[in-house]
């Protein structure tokens, strides 16, 4: 199934049922592609309007780069289910034996790498759209800029989100050393672009009351 392309209303059932996915990676993902969407309309409430047209070459090149993100965000809905199954299944191997626990274990560490692959994407990919929701924000049409703090607080949302799928599966790694590594990245991200989400936020709310 695609589902990024399904109807949201069949998208949700299914991800509010037993089915492995989607889930919390696949849910992050889509939720990073709306708050982009929202900065990108922004920029579509602005361009052509002669108030802004100083900064309307800009508003182009921003959402240039929000339709962009907008389809990989999706995209990454299908790849993390596609990394899921052979995790799942791994967890379903076998281990009786020394030989058995042996390739279970082999196995896992290949599974969990990728596993840990795309919701590290879906974070770097709502760190890149919260950076454009800054400047969406700042200097698109003040009739949209409500837009720009909810897509502010959806990126930032997707981004936490996605980080639990990384810290889940770095947490079931042998390779201590590499899931510190992937650990460290997570957390310098959430430090990081948290705080700027919630100063699009806040600025918007200050702006609004």
């Amino acid at each position: 199934m695609g589902f990024s392309t399904v109807p949201c209303n069949e998208f949700v059932e299914v991800l509010g049922s037993k089915a492995a996915v989607p889930g919390g990676g696949g849910a992050s993902a889509l939720v990073g592609a709306v708050g982009t969407a929202l900065g990108n309309m922004v920029g579509s409430l602005t361009v052509g309007k002669k108030k802004y047209a100083d900064v309307e070459e800009r508003m182009y090149e921003l959402k240039e780069k929000a339709d962009q993100l907008q389809k990989e965000l999706l995209h990454l809905i299908e790849r993390d289910a596609e990394v899921f199954e052979p995790l799942s299944k791994a967890y379903s191997m076998p281990r009786a034996t020394e030989e058995e626990k042996a390739e279970k274990a082999r196995v896992m560490e290949i599974v969990l790498k990728d596993a840990c692959s795309v919701p590290m994407e879906i974070m770097e990919k709502c760190c890149e759209a919260i950076e454009l929701l800054v400047e969406f924000g700042e200097k698109g049409s003040t009739l949209a800029i409500s837009d720009a703090g909810v897509g502010a607080a959806c990126c930032k949302a997707a981004l936490k989100g996605a980080s639990l799928n990384v810290y889940i599966n770095t947490k079931s790694m042998a390779d201590k050393a590499y899931a510190a590594s992937l650990n460290e990245k997570c957390d310098a991200m959430l430090e990081k672009y948290t705080k700027i989400a919630d100063e699009v936020f806040d600025s918007v709310l200050a702006r609004l009351k």
